[in-house]
């Protein structure tokens, strides 16, 4: 077990290797994920939906590579930095999810009110994260699941732009996401990192499935 400016990281060899293990596969899935998905939207999408393939594929790849880097890193000065990035990339992958979908429909005053808010909300978090580390954590447990959860609230008008396959993917993902968190706090548990990784990795890769179908389709096709 080792310990820095208070913060213990209770992980043995083992586990880190694991979980870079799990972290590496996600970070190369995700590069080559972003790269179909911007390839796509660039031939076939409006100006709009190009950009918001680049702000979802971008956030993906710099969550997961941000994950990958602060877990592998040894318990240091660099390790305690690198902790403020990594806590606070997930803020960005939430809202970085949300965009391609409301983007489809920021004509609606709700959709793209919502787009901004999500936005602020990731921007209110990275500021907790990175101005108060170490701290808070709890806080920020729960505008991780407010935030991911908060579709709900536009889930109709979403719907009318959006193919049902990626709605029922995005609730499963957020499911997924929403159970990982159980293994995210349940820090005596072996493992207990990778297994939250898994978990997040998971619940990616369904969204990631979410937003390539929304690409897709057109919408006279759902």
């Amino acid at each position: 077990m080792a310990e820095f400016k208070g913060i213990r990281w209770a992980y043995d060899r083992y586990e880190v290797i694991v979980d870079s293990i799990v972290n590496g596969v996600g970070v190369v899935f995700a590069l080559i994920g972003a790269t179909v998905l911007i390839f796509y939207a660039t031939v076939w999408s409006s100006n709009g939906e190009i950009a918001a393939a680049w702000i979802y594929g971008v956030g993906l790849v710099l969550t997961l590579a941000m994950s990958f880097a602060y877990n592998l890193w040894p318990v240091s000065q660099t390790k305690w930095f690198l902790r403020r990035f990594d806590h606070s990339a997930i803020f960005v992958l939430i809202a970085a999810t949300y965009t391609p979908f409301l983007e489809r429909g920021a004509e609606d005053p709700l959709l793209f009110a919502m787009l901004i808010a999500i936005w602020v909300f990731a921007a209110f978090g990275i500021m907790l994260k990175c101005v108060f580390p170490g701290r808070y954590d709890r806080l920020a447990i729960l505008l991780y699941l407010a935030m991911g959860w908060s579709g709900v609230l536009v889930a109709r008008p979403v719907s009318l732009h959006i193919p049902f396959a990626s709605m029922l993917l995005i609730v499963i993902g957020g499911v997924i996401y929403s159970l990982g968190v159980i293994f995210h706090v349940w820090e005596k548990l072996r493992f207990q990192n990778a297994i939250w990784h898994g978990f997040v990795i998971a619940a990616a890769a369904v969204h990631y499935s979410a937003v390539l179908t929304c690409f897709s389709l057109s919408p006279e096709n759902f």
